[in-house]
């Protein structure tokens, strides 16, 4: 006997449904595909789950999801032949539980943090239906025996339908009749692009359509070479991967299935990943997923969002702050977690204990395998050196446990290629490299080839110069030098070489103190303004007659200002201040001296002074525009 359609209203408090989906979830309006499609998916595996305990004799149907356009009818359907509902289960699912999760949903998200919410999570998954919905029709027939088809139906208002009906096979068929502001969703570029987004690694196959795909002709029929002609069919879309490469076991794996599934996620990707770690952990919490390293050349790769977020295969955000280390939000991939709480603000994850020990995980795994590959093959892992150098200065400066881990792998590259631990390092340079005061001083570069002069000179001197490259450095050889008591870094051109490593021995000066004071004021008035300190030192006749440098301390802090902490910010922007060392045995210094045409004589220090600025690219504007045009006017004088 077949039910009368019958009335009913929801027990909530509100008049309307719609102010709560489009409320809280108004920004996100395409977030109910994945909602609808990952209910038919667990309605789907729910019959897996009772035939395997035996509640059910037999499942009808193939474990498939559909997703259906009507243009003409204005509606989208969602079909399954999952378990289904009966009429006393759609009223318990749809009309109690579901409405009663709205109302816990509305007391606990009242601020904006409620945009980060997962809606499903409180049991309105279905309801985000009604975002882009006039109506929403139900039609659904439990796989038990015997059981009878359902049909519910609900504008949005607390009113609904329900009745039996005629429905030849067990699952369920969701309706959307599409409201008018919501037109877009009938297309089929839209629909499918969604659908790529959020479903394209669900456990259960879902269709959506057809595509084209040469198969052989049915008729036999051969081309000229004998072989049988290939024609175009329509065949049916199956938009996801029900297997995804992070879900499989390591062991079955070999590196082309990895770095296949990186083409898979990132098509548009010119070049490989260097290598990947293989997440798998069940205790103390549920984590799987591949993490990749991309090339970064050097660079800091400032577009993060690389990693997607799932759980149970269906995709969540591409927003892993405080789940993934800052320092690895640059590399690219998948996390799988159905422990991560999904539902929440992010201040709140930044204290969840499960959050912690993920990203904890996640931040020893890398330090294991990088420690790995090192310990393995040193050789190869020189090679990725550069790149890696970023993650990992990254990690030192943010992550102490990977920071401590790091000391394994460190590596440092001086300007001839060469790469040392640091205990390696230390033993080759502490006997040319030690100060008077027993320190040892580890001279670096962040540009050999601006820094060229100063490069050569250590060189020349014996001394080991590192390369410390990218807009980390100053942060990394401070942090260096907390990390290992008993040695200073400092770059080459932040003095003079004879000062760079302070041994006891001096130079003899050709200039006496008083020959100093007069030559102080003639120097100081040929460079402009402030911020150009005068000073002397016995220097080799065969070196500059004046260099610029800006000391160590004074650098640091302003390049660890210009990225961001170093607590300097205090301090406002920092003046500029260069030390001008005079080399008092240069002929040059004495031939201004000895010039007794003062004109000339400011002339030429003038001309000595730009020169010096020139080198360190600090001479520009008008000021080098005249510069320049004296040099062509010299040559033909």
């Amino acid at each position: 006997m077949t039910k009368a359609a019958t009335k009913g209203n929801i027990n909530v408090t509100t008049e309307n449904i719609f102010p709560i989906i489009k409320k809280f979830l108004y920004s996100d309006h395409e977030i109910f595909l994945r909602e609808l499609v990952s209910n038919a998916v667990d309605a789907t595996q729910k019959c897996k789950t009772l035939l395997s305990a035996g509640d059910l004799k037999k499942v009808t149907g193939d474990a498939v999801v559909e997703v259906k356009i009507d243009k003409d009818a204005k509606t989208i359907t969602i079909s399954d032949n999952g378990i289904g509902m009966t009429d006393d289960e759609v009223d318990k699912y749809i009309n109690q539980i579901a409405f009663s999760g709205a109302t816990e949903f509305l007391d606990k998200y009242k601020d904006d943090d409620a945009k980060q919410a997962i809606i499903g999570h409180f049991g309105l998954g279905f309801y985000s239906s009604f975002m882009v919905s006039d109506r929403v029709d139900i039609i659904t027939k439990s796989q038990k025996p015997k059981s009878k088809a359902v049909k519910w139906s609900c504008d949005g208002s607390p009113e609904y339908t329900i009745e039996n009906i005629k429905k030849k096979t067990p699952g369920t068929d969701i309706v959307l009749h599409v409201a008018e502001d919501s037109l877009e969703f009938l297309e089929e570029q839209r629909l499918g692009g969604i659908l790529n987004k959020y479903c394209k690694f669900m456990p259960v196959d879902i269709l959506f359509g057809t595509k084209k795909e040469m198969q052989d002709d049915p008729s036999g029929e051969k081309d000229d070479e004998g072989n049988v002609k290939q024609v175009s069919v329509d065949v049916p879309n199956i938009i996801n991967n029900t297997t995804p490469t992070w879900m499989l076991q390591p062991a079955d794996l070999k590196d082309e299935d990895y770095t296949n599934f990186y083409r898979e996620l990132y098509p548009m990707n010119m070049e490989d990943a260097l290598f990947n770690i293989h997440l798998n952990v069940d205790y103390p919490f549920n984590l799987t997923g591949i993490l990749f390293f991309p090339p970064l050349k050097k660079k800091m790769d400032l577009q993060r969002n690389r990693i997607h977020l799932y759980s149970n295969q269906v995709f969540i955000t591409d927003n892993v702050e405080n789940i993934v280390p800052d320092f690895l939000t640059m590399l690219h991939g998948v996390i799988d977690s159905p422990d991560i709480p999904l539902n929440v603000s992010r201040s709140y994850l930044q204290e969840d204990a499960n959050v912690k020990k993920i990203s904890g995980y996640i931040s020893k795994k890398v330090a294991d395998k990088l420690a790995s590959m090192f310990k393995k093959d040193r050789a190869s892992f020189a090679t990725l050196w550069e790149d890696l150098k970023v993650f990992v200065d990254y990690g030192i400066l943010t992550d102490e446990k990977f920071a401590e881990r790091s000391q394994k792998f460190y590596l440092y590259k001086d300007t001839d290629g060469n790469f040392f631990t640091h205990e390696e390092l230390i033993e080759a340079v502490k006997e040319v490299q030690t100060d008077k005061n027993d320190k040892v001083i580890l001279p670096y570069t962040s540009d050999a080839t601006i820094q060229h002069s100063f490069v050569s000179a250590a060189s020349e001197k014996g001394y080991k110069v590192l390369i410390m490259e990218g807009p980390l450095s100053a942060h990394v050889v401070s942090k260096l030098e907390q990390t290992h008591s008993g040695v200073q870094f400092k770059r080459v051109d932040s003095d003079i070489i004879e000062k760079l490593i302070e041994k006891d021995e001096t130079e003899t000066s050709l200039l006496d103190e008083k020959q100093q004071e007069t030559l102080t004021p003639i120097i100081q008035s040929a460079f402009p303004g402030e911020g150009y300190e005068i000073k002397f030192a016995a220097m080799s006749p065969s070196s500059a007659p004046i260099t610029i440098t800006i000391s160590e301390w004074m650098r640091r802090m302003k390049e660890q200002q210009a990225v961001g902490g170093g607590g300097f910010q205090m301090f406002g922007d920092l003046p500029d201040k260069y030390e001008v060392t005079i080399n008092s045995n240069h002929p040059l210094t004495t031939h201004i001296l000895g010039e007794k045409n003062e004109e000339k004589r400011n002339a030429i220090a003038k001309e000595a002074a730009d020169l010096a600025r020139l080198s360190q690219g600090i001479l520009d504007g008008e000021e080098l525009s005249a510069f320049i045009s004296k040099g062509f006017k010299n040559l033909h004088s």
